[in-house]
């Protein structure tokens, strides 16, 4: 019995001393785990500290930070990462969530919803912002404010399915997501460092927004995938909240003094009263953006529809197993962000030399390419246009706006501004149902080749135009050279006037205008008096000293 207890001593000894070994390991694992998690944080937060100094100091180069384009580009380019979560929680939602077929319906209700407020709101939009020019800084928080209130409704609206509500909301946080680009495009002059020219600051903005929102879009689809389109608006919603926090604190200089008298009458824009500059760029971009509304719905339900030639096999064998239907739509969308990319920093490199041309030269580039495209279509001259298109639109698009801020006013630029986008976006409304309509008929060769061909010809009657313009300035030019060569011939007549009239007194001699003689011309001289000898200067019998300059040789 004794020897019993002992051992039940020594095993309960050696349990308690094995219980408390794995304590000390626990606890020492913890210690490791803690100091591990630990170094993980301070290296991921470093790692955070370091790329926000390098993008501070890129954003702030060349003055920016003084003058405040530094925090516009990082408002900006949080901005763009807002709505990116927002379209990515919607595409979710709406895009992928049905069959093909029910998603043309869908995607053709989304576009016509929102093409028919735009053209109601175009008219009142840039006319309402140039009212509160001394307001913008709370004008774009404004928009931001607003975009979050409705991320949140529409987060609401998720769950049980609420379409009208999501068609609403996404309306909603598209209008004022323009006018917060109107608003930033309105005051970009006000925040412009003598470094740096128009092209170049627009086009850092681009930059840094096309940055931002490649970053989250991958992060936001990931999101959606684990948390629910719901959790992801969410998110946004908190984001334009901070965001707008962020405008309010702008610099004051951003807020211009309203110079129009109050009570005056207020100035529209339009297209027919922007100036010819302006005018042609913008029918320019309105073609660009046209071709791009169509190619991205036309590309993509072909890619859906498996009617393109890599997925268009009869038997499963003949088919390429790389490029299947999602890797395809996600190689299309890599090839349009890099081509916005490409295009902004071909924008930053062009400084401010000749937006004109730019704008004429990415015309001809898109066209040229769908052509191309049109006859040698595939999987790489998809890829082609699918960039050329995008980078055209960005170079485009930037090179607009450069012009409009040069040319236009600042008492109507915002108003310029709401005009321009909006037909911006109706034209690309416009060629997304384009697009869609003829993707029923299977045909990437006459959807192709009949965009192809629209843009040729607004190509010709752009260049057309333009030469009519060049024309027309230098007869306008000729005609007043000739008027003014005719007017100092004129004013170089012996017995004419400074006005270039007949002198009324032509004889000095007469006694038949008694009374004191008008001032004549310095270089015009009276006959001489009986017995007066010429000078050195004068001419017998003369008036006018053929050896002297009638003209003042020094202006």
């Amino acid at each position: 019995m004794e020897g019993g207890w002992d051992r039940a001593r020594e095993v309960s000894r050696r349990m308690a001393r094995g219980a408390a070994d794995a304590g000390r390991a626990t606890v020492r694992a913890g210690r490791a785990t803690v100091t591990g998690t630990a170094r993980a944080g301070k290296a991921t937060a470093s790692g955070a500290r370091k790329v926000g100094q390098a993008t501070r100091r890129l954003t702030y180069a060349n003055g920016a930070g003084r003058t405040g384009l530094g925090r516009l580009i990082e408002l900006s380019a949080g901005n763009s990462a807002s709505d990116a979560l927002v379209t990515v929680a919607l595409a979710s939602t709406v895009f992928f969530g049905v069959p093909v077929g029910e998603a043309r319906g869908s995607v053709a209700l989304y576009l016509v919803i929102t093409m028919l407020p735009f053209a109601l709101l175009a008219p009142f939009v840039g006319p309402i912002l140039d009212r509160f020019r001394s307001g913008r800084r709370y004008v774009m928080a404004g928009t931001l404010f607003g975009r979050g209130l409705l991320c949140f409704a529409m987060a609401a609206a998720v769950g049980p399915g609420d379409l009208p509500t999501l068609f609403i909301g996404a309306l909603g946080v598209l209008v004022l997501s323009k006018s917060y680009n109107v608003s930033r495009a309105a005051i970009m002059p006000s925040v412009l460092p003598a470094d740096i020219g128009l092209v170049s600051a627009n086009a850092r903005v681009a930059l840094f927004t096309l940055v931002a929102a490649g970053v989250a879009v991958p992060v936001g689809a990931g999101l959606t995938a684990v948390v629910g389109s719901a959790v992801v608006l969410r998110v946004a919603m908190v984001a334009f909240l901070l965001l707008g926090v962020a405008a309010v604190r702008l610099p004051r200089h951003i807020d211009s003094p309203d110079l129009e008298e109050e009570g005056g009458p207020p100035r529209w824009r339009t297209l027919l009263k922007v100036g010819p500059a302006v005018a042609e760029a913008v029918w320019a971009n309105l073609a660009l953006r046209v071709f791009s509304g169509f190619l991205l719905f036309f590309l993509l339900f072909l890619v859906q529809d498996e009617a393109v030639p890599w997925l268009a096999a009869a038997e499963p064998w003949a088919r390429d197993p790389f490029f299947d239907i999602p890797k395809t739509i996600a190689l299309l969308a890599g090839a349009a962000g890099l081509g916005g990319l490409v295009g902004a920093a071909v924008a930053n490199w062009t400084r401010n030399n000749s937006p004109q041309l730019i704008v004429l030269v990415t015309l001809a580039v898109t066209a040229v390419t769908a052509g191309v495209t049109a006859v040698f279509f595939g999987v790489w001259t998809a890829l082609a246009i699918a960039l050329v298109t995008a980078f055209a639109q960005e170079l485009g698009k930037l090179a607009l706006d450069a012009i409009v801020q040069r040319e236009i006013g600042e008492e109507v630029r915002s108003s310029t501004f709401g005009v321009v986008e909006a037909v911006l976006q109706l034209a690309w409304v416009f060629g997304g149902l384009v697009g869609l309509v003829l993707s029923l008929t299977r045909s990437s060769t006459a959807g192709l080749v009949a965009l192809a061909v629209a843009l040729i010809a607004a190509l010709g009657w752009l260049l057309v135009s333009r030469r009519g313009r060049v024309r027309e300035t230098e007869r306008k030019l000729r005609r007043q050279r000739a008027e003014a060569e005719a007017e100092v011939a004129s004013d170089l007549r012996p017995d004419a006037q400074p006005d270039g009239r007949p002198d009324p007194w032509p004889d000095p001699q007469s006694d038949a205008k008694p009374g004191p003689r008008p001032d004549r011309r310095p270089d015009v001289r009276p006959d001489p008096q009986p017995g007066h000898q010429p000078g050195p200067g004068e001419q017998r019998g003369g008036g006018v000293d053929p050896t002297k300059p009638l003209t003042n040789p020094h202006g």
